[in-house]
């Protein structure tokens, strides 16, 4: 008697258990599919790489000296002197002129001999900071083909599924019950 209660009670579990996933009151159960396939899925995105360009640049400089004006300025201040020694009326005027120009330009040419400017040729180099781009694939996930039951299913996944991929199976009546 006790072996025919406990068969009872296993058979009405089962078939409660059966009527629910049949009713559709349930939430199926998660089966196991076979992968038969899974193809990358990749976009072409455009990625700035930061790249150091770098260049040389050849730059003459002058070396005059502030000094070097002083020497013409000198000159010309002795030869207006001298100029304005000499002469009368219109003329020490005319003197001054001239002797101001010859003595700015003999303290130049003095000033020339002292003070010789040679350039100096300088290589500065530079460097900025660009951007290149550049197209690169980047996984969006998979494409992936697999069989249940029978059934042949696809769908897209995040990452690749492996051999066997997790599927949820609902089970309904046929007669719409």
């Amino acid at each position: 008697m006790k072996r025919i209660m406990t068969v009872l009670t296993i058979g009405f579990s089962a078939l409660a258990f059966s009527g629910a996933a049949v009713s559709g009151h349930g939430h199926g159960f998660i089966g196991k599919a076979r992968v038969i396939e899974a193809q990358p899925l990749y976009e072409t995105v455009e990625v700035a790489i930061p790249v150091n360009e770098c260049w040389t640049e050849t730059v003459t400089r002058s070396n005059r000296r502030p000094g070097a004006y002083i020497a013409p300025i000198a000159g010309g201040i002795v030869g207006g002197v001298v100029g304005h020694q000499f002469g009368g009326g219109r003329g020490k005027t005319a003197l001054t002129v001239a002797g101001t120009l010859l003595g700015a330009s003999v303290g130049h040419n003095i000033g020339q001999s002292h003070y010789r400017s040679r350039p100096t040729v300088e290589r500065i180099r530079h460097c900025e900071t660009v951007d290149q781009y550049e197209e690169q694939q980047q996984l969006l996930g998979y494409r992936v083909k697999y069989r249940y039951e029978g059934q042949t299913y696809y769908t897209q996944t995040t990452e690749h599924p492996g051999k066997f991929i997790p599927v949820r199976v609902n089970v309904h009546p046929a007669n719409g019950i």
